[in-house]
């Protein structure tokens, strides 16, 4: 493990992660860095805290929205491929709860 300085909307912070990982983590932080900037740089929230929520919640959504670039799930964003296996687990569920009576 490393220990990594980073800085964040001008707050540092020291991160411990694996060597061959710097390269992501600094992108993450920097990232992150960002979307808190224009969040605090907007001037609507105030309050490091909730522009930290704010972040997060914009993150979260970009994510769930996010499609696979090539594939049978491409035409699907995560939210939805989320979606269907909870769907699946279910009927999975209903399938194989009666056949536990057998055993």
């Amino acid at each position: 493990m490393i220990q990594l300085d980073v800085t964040i909307m001008g707050q540092p912070y020291k991160l411990a992660c694996k060597e061959d990982e710097e390269a992501a983590l600094r992108k993450a932080a920097a990232f992150v860095d960002r979307k808190m900037c224009a969040i605090r740089d907007a001037g609507k929230i105030k309050g490091t805290d909730r522009i930290a929520v704010m972040a997060a919640l914009s993150m979260a959504g970009e994510f769930l929205t996010v499609k696979a670039p090539q594939g049978p799930l491409s035409d699907m964003s995560m939210l939805e491929v989320q979606t269907k296996m909870a769907a699946m687990h279910k009927v999975l569920d209903a399938a194989l709860t009666p056949q536990e009576a057998l055993f």
